[in-house]
């Protein structure tokens, strides 16, 4: 799988501070594919959605995670960003993180994380503490190949119609 990274930080993006999350993603997706595209950019709706297109038209990401921006400060604008490039959303990705992050702390709830299909890929809102990251991969990973083989047309059915979806 090709994967992009997304550090949606104003500080970041300045180099005010140092992107830890981002590096994270890569080095825990590593051994299921490679980190083909990464960018840090600010919290503007515009630059974010525009960096989300790069990745999945001109990079041919398999699957996007963006990190940072999902909370509700003023300035987070990620989810609002991946609904404006999304075609389908895939609310159930989100939803398992809050569920299970809920399990630890009670401010997952506060999170407005969004997931979905742009083409062929996969977008993923995590949030942006590298903890909170971790704890988020460890709960999706185990469906990510699936949902890569599903996109791509090569998942068989649980009924048995290869590449025609259904699940």
């Amino acid at each position: 799988m090709k994967f992009g990274v997304i550090c949606v930080s104003d500080r970041c993006s300045k180099g005010l501070c140092e992107d830890k999350s981002g590096p994270l993603i890569s080095e825990i997706l590593a051994r299921l594919g490679e980190t083909v595209f990464y960018e840090t950019v600010p919290d503007e709706k515009v630059l974010i959605s525009l960096s989300l297109i790069k990745a999945a038209d001109k990079m041919d990401c398999d699957v996007i995670f963006t990190t940072g921006g999902t909370g509700l400060a003023p300035r987070d604008v990620t989810p609002e960003a991946t609904k404006a490039v999304i075609e389908k959303e895939v609310p159930g990705i989100s939803e398992a993180i809050r569920q299970k992050s809920l399990e630890i702390t009670p401010k997952a709830m506060l999170s407005r994380a969004t997931g979905g299909i742009r083409g062929k890929t996969l977008i993923i809102n995590l949030p942006g503490s590298p903890k909170a990251v971790r704890e988020s991969l460890e709960i999706i990973l185990p469906v990510l190949p699936h949902a890569f083989e599903t996109l791509s047309g090569e998942a068989v059915s649980c009924g048995g119609n290869y590449g025609k979806g259904g699940d």
